[in-house]
């Protein structure tokens, strides 16, 4: 969830289920199962959807981890019986919790300024809000709505060719080592040996 957290935000409401891809940050202070934060235009269906369920929004966020297609070719056991198929394998977090508004502009300077600082980290030269002139952010901030999701229950979901042999699950690793994509590596370290 930290190193991929741009994430699928999905609602079910009166007009039916609702799907909206915005960051969404693990606060790192939170206890259970965590705390997430995000913001969205106040235009944003999913604030007409907030209000609809009375502050209090039972939302899943789902979070893409690495994944990649496996051709039948990276499988050893396809040239001694033919008997493979593609697949893809991936590794994602489902967060099942409650979306509730933040209270305060403060609250909403603070996740904007956290979540500023996650992305610029690293850069030669990273912005922060501060670097903009003041009225104009005021201005920009009055057009968003800050909120969080309490997480109540979270559920890993990872296909990495489990139910294949260790001379598979090799050959996969072998295969995405000579990828170049984003994801591939990482997905390697995950696959089981």
């Amino acid at each position: 969830m930290r190193a991929h957290s741009f994430a699928t935000l999905v609602t079910s409401a009166a007009g039916g289920i609702e799907a909206n891809h915005l960051p969404l940050p693990l606060d790192d202070g939170s206890s259970g199962p965590g705390r997430l934060s995000g913001h969205c235009a106040k235009a944003n269906p999913l604030l007409a959807e907030l209000e609809e369920a009375d502050g209090a929004l039972a939302v899943l966020a789902i979070f893409h981890g690495p994944e990649h297609y496996v051709p039948p070719g990276w499988y050893p056991s396809k040239s001694m019986d033919g008997k493979a198929v593609p697949t893809w394998n991936y590794a994602v977090v489902h967060a099942h919790g409650v979306l509730r508004a933040m209270q305060g502009p403060e609250n909403l300077r603070a996740h904007l300024d956290s979540l500023t600082a996650q992305q610029e980290a690293g850069r030669a030269a990273p912005w922060a809000p501060a670097d903009a002139p003041a009225d104009f952010l005021s201005s920009m901030m009055k057009d968003i709505t800050g909120f969080t999701i309490e997480v109540e229950r979270l559920e890993g979901k990872l296909k990495l060719g489990q139910n294949r042999s260790a001379e598979n699950r090799a050959g996969v690793v072998r295969g995405l080592a000579g990828e170049d994509s984003g994801g591939a590596a990482e997905l390697a370290a995950m696959t089981p040996e």
